[in-house]
């Protein structure tokens, strides 16, 4: 739903119920543009968020810790000073607009006063702004006279309102009349004239009155308190909006405003925090992956210019067996190739400076050069191919993960091998065990089948499982490993292909319409010392051919 004034009005008034009389215990800025009270109330601890972003501009409820900045932002130093411990007397929308104030009692040792947080929910041009006595303390978003003659906000100047739009108040039944005359008009026509309906409130409001509305209907409706909060859905089935009221009749019916709202955020945030992390470490990590490229590319081009190594050598030798035939000062020469299985002459060239022996040895100089070259990059290029494979094993992962969760130890693996920065953190040290989530678990055909979610998982579930369980994962692809945990029971085959569909699903081969599997028993898969994490190599071993299924209904978590 638009945080428009239509949706704010029914915010403010369970605000009103839920916070006045409650203590503010915390103030903090989890983000540059959102706000967050912890508030003592009658009935427990709240906790307020008011962002001014510009797509998720609002005021709410919520659940949950958001990790806060290790320095707190100027203008939440600003709130600290002034409203810590202060208590909330009143939450109010300012007429039909996109406005609700939070009026504070605010104590300190030696007075007392009132002050009144303006919290501006409009879109890009949202804000929140602190007045005392009608005077500007501070503003999240400052403005000075230069950028904005109309509307000033900054310390010491007054606090105005938004110059009105022109548009009828719904709350007005004679201002709706004059402006819909004596017909009924569409969506269109209601979020152009009339005040503080967005688009897609108008278009709720039509949809439940069946089409065009009257100015009586508007009022009605704006007006009314009878109300259905609800979350609707998209296609996905993830929650698409929270509304007010909805016809749609998939929409998940909400006893209040305020939680429908909580739940709606709270999916966005999570959302938002996946793929957020995702983006910066795919980036990081396709930023490594693209200079391990280059390198690899850069070997494989010395190494084809050392293919003429031999070629080198047989003009050394062509030149020591002719050398009764040659004399100092000749440039080039042409010898018989007693090597090649036809007859035919080749043309070796020489240097006039150097004598015929000399020469000779110019080129066993290069071949021996050429020689010790391919050696040594034949092992780099063994080395870049196992950091290659290693980056894309872990870009395999993130394109498989489903969650926040799945990500954490990925990018502590980042970390751990410098592609990116750890977080800066305030206190002590955060230990890796409070980080790691759980294996992916299942219960299949009466088996416990585990699969790890990257790289490190991996190696702690191939730990995990006894000599006589079942390790699975893709033949020629990178993929989650997977075991099957036996307890001394023989394995049907269709369990082993279940859990070689969830192997096959986490794979960079998920895409496909079939995928083989390699699965052995755990006692013939072996972890090299020293090798990266998940790199495992496995003997007697079968395969099978599955479809990729995640079996979401056989999981446990």
């Amino acid at each position: 739903m638009p945080q428009d004034a239509f949706t704010l009005r029914h915010v403010a008034a369970e605000l009103e119920k839920l916070l006045v009389g409650g203590k503010i215990s915390k103030i903090n800025m989890p983000e540059k543009d959102e706000l967050s009270l912890i508030i003592y109330t009658r009935s427990g601890s709240v906790k307020l968020e008011i962002s001014s972003s510009a797509k998720n501009n609002r005021i709410s409820i919520a659940d949950g810790e958001k990790p806060n900045p290790p320095v707190a932002p100027n203008f939440c130093m600003l709130l600290r000073k002034h409203l810590q411990n202060a208590q909330i007397t009143e939450v109010m929308q300012i007429g039909f607009e996109r406005i609700i104030a939070l009026e504070f009692d605010c104590f300190s040792e030696f007075n007392q006063t009132h002050m009144t947080l303006y919290c501006e929910i409009m879109g890009k041009y949202s804000n929140m702004v602190l007045v005392e006595r009608g005077i500007i303390l501070g503003a999240l978003k400052q403005t000075t006279l230069e950028e904005n003659a109309k509307r000033v906000l900054f310390s010491g100047a007054k606090y105005t309102l938004p110059p009105p739009q022109g548009k009828a108040d719904p709350t007005d039944r004679d201002a709706l009349e004059e402006a819909f005359g004596n017909g009924a008009h569409d969506e269109k026509f209601i979020c152009a004239n009339v005040e503080g309906i967005a688009y897609s409130t108008a278009v709720e409001m039509c949809s439940h009155y069946g089409g065009d509305v009257t100015a009586e209907q508007v009022y009605e409706y704006v007006n009314s308190d009878d109300i259905a909060p609800c979350i609707t859905f998209n296609e996905n089935g993830e929650p698409g909006d929270f509304k007010v009221r909805s016809v749609e009749r998939s929409a998940k019916a909400y006893p209040d405003l305020l939680s429908a709202q909580r739940d709606y955020y709270d999916f966005v945030y999570v959302k938002k925090t996946f793929e957020d992390t995702k983006r910066r470490l795919t980036g990081a990590l396709h930023a490594a992956v693209k200079k391990v490229e280059k390198r690899l590319a850069q070997i494989n081009s010395r190494l084809l210019e050392c293919e003429s190594a031999e070629d080198i050598k047989l003009k050394g030798e062509l030149i020591t067996a002719n050398i009764y035939r040659l004399e100092r000062g000749m440039t080039s020469f042409e010898a018989d190739d007693y090597y090649s299985e036809e007859p035919k002459k080749i043309k070796i060239e020489l240097d006039r400076q150097l004598t015929p022996s000399q020469n000779a040895q110019k080129y066993y100089k290069k071949y021996a050069k050429m020689k010790r070259t391919v050696e040594i990059l034949t092992v780099q290029r063994e080395e870049t191919e196992r950091r290659l494979d290693y980056l894309m094993s872990i870009d395999a992962h993130i394109c498989a993960a489903e969650c926040t969760d799945d990500l954490t130890e990925i990018s502590d693996e980042l970390i751990a091998d410098g592609l990116i920065k750890a977080p800066a953190e305030k206190g002590a040290k955060r230990k890796k065990v409070d980080r790691a989530a759980p294996l992916r678990e299942y219960e299949i055909d009466g088996f416990r089948v585990l699969a790890g979610r990257n790289n490190l998982q991996n190696d702690r579930l191939l730990k995990s499982l006894a000599p006589d369980d079942i390790w699975l994962h893709t033949n020629r692809y990178h993929s989650s490993h997977v075991g099957i945990v036996t307890e001394g029971r023989k394995v049907p085959d269709e369990t082993i292909a279940k859990a070689a569909a969830i192997c096959a699903y986490y794979s960079e081969a998920r895409g496909r319409d079939k995928v083989t599997v390699d699965y052995a028993v755990r006692k013939f898969v072996k972890k090299p010392p020293k090798a990266n994490s998940g790199f495992v190599t496995y003997t007697d071993y079968s395969n099978i051919i599955v479809a990729p299924d995640p079996h979401r209904e056989c999981a446990k978590n």
